[in-house]
């Protein structure tokens, strides 16, 4: 999806056409929205992630020798 928007913008700025990339853009868009109807018929109550609250990712430490791991936030 992030370089199909990509490919748009580029051409864009390129003022180039970008009819195709963008009937392409909406296409994978048309499906996401799909996808996630089937999921929440089928009971998908989660919180879905989203690139403006991105997973932040928890880093492991290990303690001495002991191969005793601590999660950092």
């Amino acid at each position: 999806m992030a370089g199909a928007e990509a490919a748009v913008r580029a051409s864009i700025d390129s003022d180039r056409d970008c009819t195709e990339k963008a009937l392409a853009q909406m296409e994978l868009r048309r499906k996401i929205n799909l996808l996630i109807g089937e999921w929440k018929a089928a009971g998908g109550g989660d919180v879905l992630p989203d690139v403006r609250n991105p997973v932040r990712l928890h880093f492991v430490k290990t303690v001495g020798r002991s191969g005793r791991a601590i999660s950092r936030r």
